[in-house]
């Protein structure tokens, strides 16, 4: 069988890339000829073709781009007319300087978040903004992700690829156009921030106004092209947020996504909830409660207040969760900024761990006030833990702290109960209080409490550890008018 390339060959490949203009010259035709089969020789015998003969097509006639290095470029046109082949050219000629989505291949048996980055602030920085920002994705493996979580995988391998050139072609081609519209509107935003180019060809032209290109060329059959210039701006908004609606909502409207929050579903004596709606879809909500006594941090913005009057001006914010679809186009913030003013009290104030990777909060306009470490008895507990076998990573996994505790000995047992009694910390001795159903307790209460706990209790003491192994933010909000 005669090979394809020998009847499909460019006979003219020329370009130029001027480094200082950021201009590149093309100049690209191919030529076809026809195998010599029975079947289209009786072809050429019907319609009077010359089989024999080379036909040539010129698809780029000494066309120049204009493209610099912090350009965002959309190609856009039919399958089949020479989009690739120019995406192909301009990366050839940048070469070392370009990485391409597609050759990416990520390890599919790891959790995502060992496959990128340095350490794990770094992975957890990455994946964040891309939009994989949930701590349920950090753990699960690249097959696992949908296809626009797979999309959103590669923007934090582009971003940790150093390069300054991004391609892509065929684009968002398999995405739902929502997602595609998501995607790439995050693309052109981290680009533009991180000063990359981003050159992307697709059939699609529904992406104008969510890429908001600086050049767009858009290629028909044959020579036919056209090249548009535009300000090298961000796109101001998602074009989907157009489409979305605060409105006040219930106790139940927490719960129908509560299960896409990493934290646990209960969220206290709730003040109020509000959501975000598209049409009839739940898109996220916000959850407000009112303030616990006592929170590091306030005391650095508020005198100290009684309980009644603590209620009356502050609210806290204990739950947001958009949903995944939906995440990296600015909700969580439009969720804060949009009902701050509604909840009806002169301050708010908000505790969160991903803030430090997504500062959606002080985007919509509170403050971040403190940071708390680690707590030190917590630190002392994880070196027992560690020194036990279990992975400190992994104290939040039920299945690992079950295993784990079921294989230490009645010594490491001991050894361990007396990690808990020997550090007593406040949410340690509230989970055995709880467990005896008294309001308050005395120390020699949390130390028998501990002695006699089995390994269930003992499990969710761990978990508390994890939680209290994780640094928080402290963020305010204050009213106008207070």
């Amino acid at each position: 069988m005669t090979r394809r390339h020998e009847y499909f060959k460019i006979t003219k490949f020329a370009r130029r890339y001027d480094r200082k203009t950021g201009k590149f010259t093309f100049n690209i035709a191919y030529e076809t000829a026809t195998e010599m089969t029975p079947r289209t020789i009786g072809v050429a015998e019907a319609f009077g073709l010359g089989i024999d003969q080379q036909q040539k097509f010129v698809i780029y006639d000494n066309v120049e781009l204009k493209i610099s290095p912090t350009d965002i470029v959309y190609i856009t046109g039919n399958s089949g007319s020479g989009k690739s082949v120019l995406l192909k050219a301009i990366k050839q000629d940048l070469d070392e300087e370009a990485v391409d989505m597609a050759i990416i291949q990520p390890d599919s048996e790891k959790p995502i978040v060992d496959t990128v980055g340095k350490n794990l602030n770094e992975a957890l920085e990455l994946l964040s903004k891309a939009g994989l920002n949930d701590a349920f994705l950090f753990i699960r493996r690249f097959r696992e992700l949908s296809d626009g979580q797979k999309y959103r995988y590669k923007i934090a391998k582009l971003m940790e690829s150093g390069r300054q050139w991004w391609m892509a072609d065929e684009f968002c081609s398999m995405l739902d156009r929502d997602t595609a519209r998501i995607v790439a509107f995050n693309l052109q935003k981290i680009a533009r921030q991180m000063g990359k180019t981003v050159i992307v060809a697709t059939t699609h032209t529904d992406l104008l106004e969510d890429l908001n290109p600086s050049v767009h060329i858009h290629k028909r059959f044959g020579k036919e092209i056209t090249v548009n210039y535009y300000p090298n701006a961000p796109a101001r908004e998602c074009s989907l947020v157009k489409e979305m609606r605060v409105k006040r909502g219930m106790l139940k409207d927490w719960i129908m996504l509560a299960g896409l929050h990493y934290r646990s579903h209960k969220v206290g004596a709730v003040r109020k909830v509000f959501c975000l709606i598209r049409g009839s879809e739940l898109c996220g909500v916000i959850v407000y409660c009112y303030p616990p006594p006592n929170c590091f941090g306030r005391s650095k913005v508020l005198p100290k207040m009684a309980i009644q009057e603590l209620n009356k001006k502050l609210s806290v914010i204990m739950r947001v969760v958009v949903h995944p679809k939906y995440r990296t186009i600015g909700l969580g913030a439009k969720l804060v900024r949009d009902t701050l003013a509604l909840v009806g009290t002169a301050f708010v104030e908000m505790v969160a761990v991903m803030a430090k990777y997504n500062p959606f909060a002080e985007k919509a306009g509170m403050q971040k006030i403190a940071e708390q470490p680690p707590s030190r008895e917590a630190l002392r507990i994880s070196e027992v833990l560690s020194g036990l076998g279990f992975n400190l990573q992994l104290l939040g996994s039920e299945r690992h702290v079950k295993e784990k505790l079921e294989s230490l000995t009645m010594e490491q047992l001991a050894a361990l109960k007396d990690a808990f009694i020997n550090n007593g910390h406040p949410r340690f001795m509230k989970e055995i209080r709880a467990c005896r159903r008294e309001a308050y307790g005395k120390k020699a209460d949390y130390v028998k409490g501990v002695k006699d706990a089995d390994l269930t209790k003992i499990a969710k003491l761990i978990k508390i550890v994890g939680v209290l192994l994780q640094s928080k933010v402290y963020l305010f909000w204050r009213g106008n008018s207070s």
